[in-house]
This record gives C-alpha cells, sequence and structure tokens, in this order.
C-alpha cells in the first residue's frame, strides 16, 4: 500500500471514528446534545451566583419560618441550583447548604406517616394520621434530595440520600398511580384522581431516578406520566387553576417533558404528541409572558404568577435539544432580562418563590443540562 492509499485508509478511519463517537454521544446524552448553546449573556453567571449566595443566607437560616413556615418545595428549587452552582465553582458552601437541608427533610421522613412522605412544612406533620399531604410538593423535596446525592463523594453517603427518594419513590408507585399511568396527589381531601402536577413532577423524579439507578420501573413510570399528560387539556384543569395561575401549571407539567425529552423513543405517537403538547405551552408563553406582551396578566411575585421564573428553565432545554427550537433560547435570554429587572426594582425579603424558580432557569442556562445529571453522566 502506498503513500496516498495509506492517508486515504486512514482519513477513512478518522472519519468512521467520528461517526461512531457522534453516535455514542446521542445515545449516551439524548437528542439535541450535539448543538451547543451561544455564550449566555454577559453578567448572567454573576447574577446567577449572587442569588446562590442569597440563598445560602436563608436556606441555613430557621428564623425565617417565623411567624409563617416557607413551605420545603420553595427550597427545594434553591437547592437544585445551588447543586449546579457547587459544580461549577467547587464551593463547599453550595454543597453544605444542600446537605443540610436535605439531612433535616430525612429526619422529618423518618417520623411521617405513611412510611416514606415528606413533611412539606404545612399541613400533615412528622407522627401526624389525619391531616392533608400532597406528593407534589413531596416530589419537589425528593427531587432536591437527589440532586444532592448524586454529587456526594463517598457511596455510602450518596446512598442515604437516595435510599430516602426511593422509600418516597416506593410509597407513590405502590398508592397513588392510576390506571392511566398519571399520578394522584396523595391524601388531597379535594380530588382523589389523577393529577396534572403530580404527574408533571414525579414524573420528572422516575426520569431521574431512572438516570441514577438504570432501574426500568422507574423509566416506565416516567413514560407513563408523559402518556397521561399528552391527553389531558391543560386549559381545563379542575378548580379553575388554568385561570387563576396558568404559569404554575405550565412550568410544573413541562417538568416530566424537559427531564423525560431524551427519553422518549426517537419515532412514534408517544413522541409525536408530548412534542404537540410542548409546543401548546410554548404558544401560551408566546402570548403571556411579559417580555413579549405589553399587558402581562401575571404578577411575578405572587404565588402563582412567580412560576413564570421557572419557564425559561424549559425553554432553554427545548433550544438545546430541539434543533428547530433553537431560536427560544434568544426569547429566554430576553424574558430573564425582564425577571431579573423585577427581582431587582420589587425587592421581597428572604428568598421568593420567582427568586428560587429563577434559580433553575439560570441554572440551565449558564450550566446547560447538568440540573439533571446524575452520577453516572454530567448533564443531558
Amino acid at each position: 500500500m502506498n503513500s496516498s492509499e495509506t492517508n486515504a485508509t486512514m482519513a477513512a478511519w478518522r472519519a468512521g471514528l467520528f461517526t461512531v463517537l457522534k453516535l455514542l454521544i446521542l445515545l449516551t446524552c439524548g437528542p439535541g446534545a450535539l448543538a451547543a448553546p451561544p455564550v449566555a449573556p454577559e453578567g448572567m453567571k454573576s447574577d446567577f451566583l449572587a442569588l446562590c449566595d442569597l440563598a445560602v443566607d436563608h436556606i441555613n437560616n430557621p428564623a425565617r419560618h417565623e411567624p409563617k413556615p416557607v413551605p420545603f418545595y420553595n427550597d427545594s428549587y434553591g437547592v437544585r441550583a445551588l447543586a449546579v452552582a457547587y459544580d461549577m465553582t467547587g464551593k463547599r458552601q453550595y454543597l453544605n447548604t444542600c446537605k443540610t437541608w436535605a439531612d433535616r427533610m430525612i429526619a422529618y421522613q423518618r417520623e411521617m406517616i405513611p412510611k416514606g412522605a415528606y413533611y412539606m412544612n404545612y399541613n400533615r406533620k412528622p407522627g401526624d394520621t389525619n391531616a392533608a399531604w400532597y406528593v407534589a410538593d413531596s416530589s419537589s423535596i425528593a427531587l432536591g434530595i437527589l440532586a444532592t446525592a448524586v454529587r456526594c463523594e463517598t457511596p455510602a453517603e450518596k446512598q442515604r440520600y437516595l435510599n430516602s427518594v426511593l422509600s418516597f419513590s416506593k410509597l407513590v408507585t405502590g398508592k397513588y398511580i392510576g390506571e392511566a399511568g398519571g399520578v394522584m396527589n396523595g391524601l388531597w381531601p379535594r380530588y382523589g384522581g389523577e393529577w396534572w402536577c403530580s404527574s408533571g413532577i414525579f414524573g420528572s423524579l422516575a426520569f431521574q431516578l431512572y438516570a441514577e439507578t438504570g432501574d426500568e420501573k422507574h423509566l416506565q413510570t416516567g413514560l407513563n406520566a408523559i402518556h397521561w399528560l399528552n391527553h389531558i387539556d391543560l386549559s381545563k384543569t379542575k378548580f379553575e387553576f388554568w385561570s387563576t395561575g396558568a404559569p404554575t401549571v405550565v412550568m410544573y407539567v413541562l417538568e416530566a417533558y424537559s427531564t423525560g425529552l431524551p427519553y422518549l423513543p426517537k419515532e412514534g405517537k408517544l413522541r409525536e404528541e408530548a412534542l404537540a403538547q410542548i409546543r401548546w405551552c410554548l404558544n401560551w408563553m408566546q402570548a403571556n409572558q411579559a417580555s413579549r406582551v405589553t399587558s402581562c396578566p401575571w404578577d411575578y411575585h405572587h404565588q402563582w404568577g412567580s412560576k413564570s421564573g421557572g419557564l425559561p428553565f424549559h425553554t432553554y432545554i427545548y433550544g438545546r435539544l430541539i434543533p428547530e427550537m433553537s431560536e427560544l433560547i434568544g426569547a429566554s435570554d430576553a424574558e430573564m432580562k425582564y425577571i431579573a429587572s423585577v427581582l431587582k426594582d420589587r425587592p421581597q425579603p428572604g428568598l421568593p418563590q420567582l427568586a428560587v424558580f429563577a434559580m433553575m432557569s439560570y441554572a440551565e442556562r449558564v450550566s446547560p443540562g447538568v440540573i439533571y445529571r446524575s452520577s453516572r453522566k454530567t448533564g443531558q
């Protein structure tokens, strides 16, 4: 073989190797993982870390629960963002805050009835057998603990946090999964059927447990939740949740889609219907986000409107994973600029919900895919 033939053979070998590597990355990280998002706007990283420092102070301050308790699901989104900040910076105070908070959740969990439930810092208390208890808010707590688990250095420490989440998952899958695959909201006296909020958040948890453990039962739970969510009309949710708090409905439902997208079949009805539901939500955002419309009906500091801070979290993911949606990243940057102005111009005491949801969006923008990482993968 002469030199030109040798060079041609080597070039073909390198091209083949590159193709294989691309396929491996796609199989490992999910569709769209090769498309790198544009660099985050200047100042976004510093704004994110400033909120993280604020979260450290407030999550570690027991006095902030007086006179009115702060729901623990509120903290959980800050904790998930702090976990990403730890990955970015290596600052121990971020991870230590996550661990301190997760330890507190586990201590309460040991005394909860039913076994495996989390105390939400309202309603059913440890040892109580009568008050209401919700799968949805508890799933948010579980996501914060799981984010802590995957960043632990020692196997024993990681397993302790993971066992807590698995105990909660066992409770939900054993008692609160409906026949159609949706997730019920636990001991909620208003409604006992499958529910959009619990299906969205627990569905997200199921996919992340699959990523962490490799156990197929978690994957199937997540896929079943997606199937159920694909067939509901979000604008017709019970108890007028849509008319009073559409940003909340969209934020929580999209948790399942944003986590589950890389695990959906590449082709077929499940994926097609999921993309249709995602697009429906995106169309709603375009007509209702304050950075895009002159008269936004939602107060970003209100209980329901504050979830608007987390909507760019999802649109950043779709802009990164779905090539035809790449323009969403620029629109999300504009929305985050508006949210930053609200946090600055209308400051609230403590760590308001708008801030913790914005932290999720910042985390996805400055460190793409890392918020959903497992201890086996660095990101989607």
